[in-house]
Formats: C-alpha cells, sequence, structure tokens
C-alpha cells in the first residue's frame, strides 16, 4: 500500500473543507454521468477474424465481462467510407426515460453499431462509479478498418464515503484511468496479434492518463 499517497489524499481532501460551506459541499454525494468515445483507423493484412479476436481479447484485459458478434454483411461489397457509431437512448420518449433525464442524468446511452463487421459489449465495476459500460464497433473500408469504441459510467464524488474513495484511486486508479486503459490494450492487444498500425483520429474527451501502475511508475501526489 503507498502510505504517502494517501496520507497526501487524506490532507488534501481535509483541506479542501476549511469553513461550514466547505463542510457541507464536501459532505453532499455527487454522481457525474460521463461519457467516452474513441475513433482509431486500422491498417492491416490481417483478416476480420483474427481483428475481431485480438480486440475481443484487449477488451477481456480489463472487463467483468465481454459479449461479442460477428454480423452477417448487408453487401458483398466492402465500402468506400467506413461506418459510424450512433448514440441511442432505447427508453427515448417512454415514461421510464423522461424520469432518468429529470434526475440530471444523460438517461440510458448505448452504442448503434449498423453497418459493423464485429461488435462488442463490455463492462467493469471501478471504484468511486457505477459500472463502466463499453461497447466496440469495428467498420470495414476499401482502406482498411475503423474501430469505434463508447463508454459510459457514473462517478460518485463528495459524501462519507470519499476518503476511502480517494485512497482506492491511490491503489487502483479513478474510473476516467481505468476507461483509457480499456481503450488502449485494445489498441494494443490488436497491434500485438496483428502487427496493424492503429491512428487515433478523434474522441471525447482528448485521452487522459493510464493508472499509475500502467504507466510503470508510482501514483502521483494529488493535485498534481
Amino acid at each position: 500500500m503507498h502510505a504517502g499517497y494517501l496520507i497526501s489524499a487524506v490532507i488534501t481532501l481535509t483541506a479542501t473543507l476549511g469553513g461550514c460551506g466547505g463542510v457541507n459541499n464536501a459532505l453532499v454525494q455527487k454522481r457525474q454521468s460521463v461519457e467516452y468515445y474513441r475513433i482509431y483507423d486500422i491498417k492491416t493484412n490481417a483478416n476480420k477474424q483474427a481483428l475481431a479476436k485480438a480486440a475481443s481479447d484487449g477488451l477481456g484485459r480489463n472487463t467483468a465481462s465481454v459479449s461479442t458478434a460477428m454480423p452477417i454483411p448487408v453487401s458483398a461489397e466492402v465500402p468506400e467510407k467506413p461506418g459510424r457509431f450512433r448514440i441511442a437512448d432505447p427508453l427515448a420518449g417512454s415514461k421510464i426515460g423522461a424520469l432518468a433525464a429529470s434526475g440530471g442524468g444523460i438517461g440510458i446511452k448505448v452504442a448503434d453499431c449498423d453497418g459493423a463487421i464485429w461488435t462488442a459489449r463490455a463492462n467493469r465495476n471501478t471504484a468511486g462509479s457505477t459500472a463502466l459500460n463499453l461497447w466496440a464497433c469495428l467498420y470495414q473500408y476499401k482502406g482498411g478498418y475503423h474501430l469505434d469504441m463508447y463508454a459510459v459510467f457514473t462517478k460518485i464524488e463528495g459524501g462519507l464515503y470519499e476518503v476511502s474513495r480517494q485512497m482506492a484511486y491511490a491503489a487502483v486508479g479513478t474510473p476516467e484511468e481505468w476507461t483509457e486503459k480499456t481503450f488502449s490494450d485494445v489498441v494494443r492487444e490488436i497491434g500485438e496479434q496483428t502487427g496493424a498500425q492503429t491512428i487515433y483520429l478523434e474522441g471525447h474527451p482528448d485521452p487522459g492518463s493510464l493508472p499509475w501502475h500502467d504507466r510503470g511508475g508510482q501514483p502521483a501526489t494529488p493535485g498534481m
């Protein structure tokens, strides 16, 4: 256990509690909906089965369960341009969906991989958040492949368990870092298994840091 980091986390949190307003704000439990997406271009001579296996293995490094599918293509012709995932809300227009949105959240979001040659859904639990749900869509086009990944989770902050939550972050990393690690490991596994050249094209938010132990170093001091 990294005692220095944990002590620093406690000191940092305590310092934020100055004044009655600060104490009240810190004790209020807050829930923040967080969404990520990444789109990569892949150049390789490997076939789609090899890419799908590598991507599935990459997802399996960091998730509790992975479900995959390889739909039958609608057309035998490979398209000129790659497809692109679409974010959908399966409860949109329903009373349950309206109730979820009224609570300040982003509703029930899923990735629609229409036209993809391989799809996957994975999830994991991370410290300080509800389950991380992640979708992957592999699209083939005449120039290669595109891999689209979408992730969503609800981050919990504040409340009586914030100190223990910060300690867990020190030990295993934040939900954001684990989301980045999941994306990174999928790309890494594709490269290792197929020799593919993968280029990051776009995403939101901008790529961030990985958990400290995945970077081969020590955990950073809180606030740095």
